[in-house]
């Protein structure tokens, strides 16, 4: 959202960012849902009962006409087909491993590249990613991808644990809807439209756990959506405080799960606590089932687990998320680079839930750490300062001390002294007076799973141990943190 609308926007009484918030949620539910919701859903739970020689053909069935249209009339895709299209002409396209691998990158620099040429972009919703590299991707989705990735969410994310659209609940996420340096609540808007209390992650500290805490109970809310840093810290809370908040069910998201996060939201909330998978460009998704199973969604997006050199990793053994979206016909991404590593179970064997929806072992990614700022704020998902009209290709926020971070940045072509001045703001109008240091350089270090950090912490201090997914030997066991998060 522009700077002025968000000022705007900011200086309404809460009543009035609630009415924004509900107007907005008008537009979401128009173009998440229709009439054939139900029927989408209902299909999707059918699906997850399939035998195993019902998938191979519906995977088929959808699979040969997307290549052929990516290839046919989807710019990028067709000006490489151009290049490297073989003496057999379209059966080069015609098998999935011929293609190339597609990196962010590629869709970061163009996007609109990838919308096929007989739709119009205007008609398209848009969306960015959250930027777990340090600089969004603009993204496009038709109306029935969109349709259809909510189907899913409903099905799985959502009736698998006794919830439904039509419940009350609330998201923990990291939209501006309060002023940064607000001190009192509510921290929070109502969304009536979709019946969503939509909570501030930038706003979550000791100080202001009892009023989140207040809130759900007046809300009333029946499940919980959030990032699993945000919920464990909240839950934390509420141990410390000495109240429970019985809620249905709590669904993770945006990050790992570690097993003394899930058991602290278990004992504050009581409902099942459920990890999810996926990301904005929705081409890969799992969700948790009630015995614990990682399920993947193939009726989103086939996944490949490949090694350094493109080739598929045996089951048990780690390999880079490679997957193709399977719902969007008009903005297709073909064999799209996640940038997580996952990992297959070593031996199939049927989940005790009875779903047969294939399973995944482990998913490490987005292992970022939090920013904590003066006032004991506990900010996560910041990449935001990293957004247009900001002229970056990746960028890193380093937090060296309380009121010290460095920003790495590998500019574009069209950087400028300005962006500098402008990028510190940014920072600064989410964490506080703080001192800042940009330092221009040509690669943001990658760990070893190959993935840049966009959030490194170098804080020691005990405000930070067990809330930044820092080993702490006292809470909890270190051999469950992926080794790009041990410290």
């Amino acid at each position: 959202m522009s700077s002025l609308f968000l000022k705007t926007y900011h200086s309404l009484p809460p009543f009035g960012r609630n009415l924004v918030a509900s107007l907005r949620g008008v537009q979401l539910r128009r173009w998440r849902y229709s009439a054939g919701t139900e029927r989408l859903v209902q299909e999707a739970l059918a699906r997850e009962h399939w035998g195993e020689e019902q998938w191979p053909k519906w995977e088929e069935e959808r699979m040969a006409p997307l290549l052929d249209r990516a290839a046919t009339r989807v710019p990028f895709y067709r000006g490489y087909w151009s290049q490297h299209n073989g003496p057999n002409g379209r059966k080069a396209w015609s098998v999935l491993e011929n293609w190339p691998i597609l990196k962010k990158e590629a869709v970061r620099s163009n996007p609109r590249a990838f919308v096929a040429d007989d739709v119009d972009p205007k008609g398209l919703w848009e969306t960015h990613t959250s930027g777990t590299t340090g600089t969004p991707i603009q993204l496009f989705h038709s109306k029935a991808a969109v349709e259809g990735r909510y189907a899913l969410y409903e099905a799985r994310h959502r009736l698998w644990h006794g919830v439904t659209r039509h419940d009350r609940w609330g998201i923990i996420g990291g939209q501006p809807i309060v002023p940064r340096d607000q001190k009192r609540p509510p921290f929070w808007v109502w969304n009536a439209t979709m019946n969503q209390l939509y909570l501030s992650a930038m706003h979550l500290a000791s100080w202001s756990a009892q009023a989140y805490l207040d809130a759900i109970s007046k809300y009333r809310l029946q499940y919980l959506v959030g990032y699993s840093s945000s919920l464990y810290f909240l839950a934390r809370e509420a141990k410390r405080i000495g109240q429970c908040l019985p809620v249905k069910a709590v669904v993770t998201n945006a990050e790992p799960l570690f097993g003394f996060q899930r058991q602290a939201i278990k004992e504050a909330f009581s409902g099942t606590v459920q990890e999810t998978y996926g990301q904005a460009e929705t081409v890969c998704c799992a969700s948790e089932c009630a015995c614990g199973g990682l399920h993947l969604w193939p009726d989103m997006g086939k996944l490949e687990l490949l090694d350094k050199d493109g080739n598929e990793v045996a089951p048990g053994s780690p390999g880079q998320m490679v997957a193709t979206g399977l719902l969007d016909t008009a903005v297709p991404l073909i064999r799209y680079e996640i940038g997580d590593v996952g990992q297959l179970p070593q031996r199939e064997a049927p989940c005790p839930c009875g779903r047969t929806l294939p399973l995944i072992e482990k998913i490490w990614g987005r292992l970022d750490d939090q920013i904590v700022t003066k006032d004991g704020r506990h900010a996560v998902l910041i990449d935001r300062i990293f957004d247009p009209p900001l002229r970056t290709k990746e960028g890193q926020i380093v937090q060296r001390g309380i009121d010290k971070f460095l920003l790495r940045v590998v500019p574009d072509e069209r950087w400028t002294a300005s962006d500098v001045q402008l990028l510190k703001r940014s920072l600064t109008e989410i964490v506080g007076d703080v001192d800042v240091e940009v330092r221009i350089v040509r690669e943001i270090e990658r760990s070893w799973m190959g993935k840049a950090r966009v959030i490194v912490s170098e804080m020691k201090s005990p405000i930070a141990l067990g809330t930044a997914g820092i080993a702490s030997p006292t809470e909890h066991n270190e051999s469950e943190l992926s080794p790009a998060n041990s410290p």
